[in-house]
């Protein structure tokens, strides 16, 4: 008998109805003997509800890029991990474009079911993982500091609106050394990304040649602090990617080692939500091959080896 858990998240952008997970589950039942939803009641709820579970078939996160966070983040505390897949239903859904689906969940519930399960890297940032980006410096507060009830209400409009707020705040820069292929560096820098992804913070190739299975991820340092200069980073990320952008330093790597001079009093954001331990050394690397059940649609551009994995 197949088996599927769907863990959603009442409180992501797009509220899911009871009257709704009645269809999503029919459609589901299609593909597995026996379907369950669970609903997440608070924060770190779903990563709780993956490390205990028994083992099932599929388990599909239905929710923001935080709720996949969670789900993956429990994944990787079991012994026997599960296979997974994501349904965007959150207000930005980076991650759920990348993979290639759109705004109707019906059809992304179909779209993942005729799928293929592919094996992905998750960075971790001091053994804590993120699904596709990592930042600290300047913007990085806006996913975790804007008021749930405005992203509900106003979608990707309220992050729009914090940013205009914090791009006329004074912008700090911090000192830091780093470590990264072999090479020992040092420097002030306003704020830094480590990603694996080719949407960020709703902006589409933000890196256009990304794989998520070549044991790499992307790493950005941003000097500019003057206003003018972060506008003109902006407006080139429209026209280019990051890798080509002035005052940007650009890496590919698996390894990164992050020390402030000072304790940071800002926190990470990661994957939109806050990561509440700070410390002064911050070291990123990959866990291999978390097997994730994902559209056919934008496998060929994601991954290096495009054989498919047999789900077990």
């Amino acid at each position: 008998m197949k088996t599927c858990v769907v863990i959603y998240n009442p409180s992501s952008g797009h509220t899911i109805k009871k009257r709704n997970i009645r269809r999503y589950k029919e459609i589901i039942e299609a593909y597995y003997d026996c379907v369950t939803f669970i609903g997440t009641e608070y924060q770190g709820h779903a990563k709780e509800i993956v490390s205990h579970i028994g083992y099932v078939d599929l388990l599909i996160s239905m929710g923001g890029d935080g709720t996949f966070n969670e789900i993956v983040h429990g994944n990787l505390e079991r012994k026997r991990r599960l296979v997974l897949a994501h349904i965007p239903v959150g207000t930005t859904n980076d991650v759920g474009v990348m993979f290639g689906y759109g705004k109707n969940i019906e059809k992304n519930i179909e779209l993942c079911l005729k799928g293929e399960v592919r094996g992905i890297d998750i960075p971790l940032i001091n053994n804590r993982p993120f699904v596709y980006v990592a930042g600290f410096g300047k913007f990085m507060n806006i996913p975790y500091d804007t008021n749930r009830a405005l992203k509900k209400k106003y979608g990707h409009a309220a992050y729009l609106w914090n940013g205009i707020k914090d791009f006329f705040s004074r912008t700090k820069n911090y000192m830091i050394d780093y470590e990264i292929n072999g090479e020992e560096r040092h420097g002030l820098y306003s704020f830094m990304l480590i990603s694996s992804a080719t949407r960020i913070a709703g902006v589409n190739n933000f890196y256009k040649d990304v794989k998520l299975n070549d044991d790499t991820f992307e790493v950005l340092f941003c000097t500019y602090t003057r206003k003018v200069d972060i506008l003109r980073a902006m407006a080139m990320l429209i026209a280019t990617d990051a890798t080509h952008v002035d005052g940007f330093e650009s890496y590919r790597t698996n390894h990164l080692k992050i020390s402030f001079d000072k304790y940071p009093k800002n926190a990470w954001c990661v994957d939109g939500e806050k990561l509440e331990i700070r410390t002064k050394v911050y070291d990123i690397k990959n866990e291999r091959d978390i097997k994730i059940l994902m559209p056919k649609t934008n496998i060929n551009k994601l991954f290096v080896n495009k054989n498919k994995i047999n789900a077990k």
